[in-house]
């Protein structure tokens, strides 16, 4: 398997909420990117460097009810409770180039594989039915994209790259075995506290950690 970290999700309220955010923490102006019609969310998305890409992310409130639970937690209320304060880091995103045997290696659930079609490109992801984040978020979740260049080859580069995904976790021995056991651990740092999520990003700001 070849894992590289495809992108990384920071939640909004609404994405007025999140670009207003994200330009006082990084100093640039997220742009519109696209609907998500199978979840009824929206997002706002930039390169990230080495292939990646930050995606801004909310509920969509001009969408219909999507008919089954949204993904990265949207419809918790605990979770929209934390985004209605601020966006906060959600979730990140492995590219795979073989999803299924990345879910038939994996210890714990990771989630069903849904499909997605947007024009002539595709893509396959695990979504757990529920909508809940494997491992509270710290666990990625894994995608796999149809042939083709990276989506982030057509996005603006503004001068905002990922340094580091950073987990902390109170069983760090616990999930390093999962990492280990996903071939993610060259991904993410991880280390002992509470469980959380966070992003290291070196933007027009400076050194910003988004968590």
């Amino acid at each position: 398997m070849l894992n590289k970290i495809d992108h990384f999700a920071v939640g909004a309220d609404t994405l007025a909420q999140g670009v207003s955010a994200m330009k006082d923490a990084l100093g640039v102006e997220v742009p519109r990117g696209s609907k998500h019609d199978a979840m009824s969310t929206h997002n706002c998305v930039m390169q990230a460097g080495n292939e990646s890409f930050f995606e801004l992310i909310a509920i969509d409130p001009d969408a219909p009810d999507p008919g089954r639970v949204r993904w990265f937690t949207l419809d918790d209320p605990a979770t929209q409770a934390r985004l209605k304060e601020r966006p906060q880091a959600l979730c990140w995103v492995v590219n795979t180039s073989d999803l299924d045997a990345v879910i038939a290696a994996s210890p714990v659930d990771l989630g069903e594989i849904v499909n997605f079609q947007r024009g002539d490109r595709s893509w396959r992801l695990t979504v757990p039915k529920d909508g809940h984040l494997p491992e509270g978020g710290l666990l990625p979740a894994f995608i796999e994209w149809s042939p083709g260049p990276h989506p982030s080859t057509g996005q603006q580069d503004l001068g905002v790259k990922l340094d580091a995904v950073r987990i902390s976790t109170p069983d760090t021995s616990r999930l390093q075995g999962i990492f280990d056991a996903l071939d993610i651990s060259h991904l993410a740092e991880i280390s002992e506290g509470p469980s959380a999520l966070s992003f290291a990003l070196r933007s027009p700001n400076g050194e910003v950690i988004l968590d």
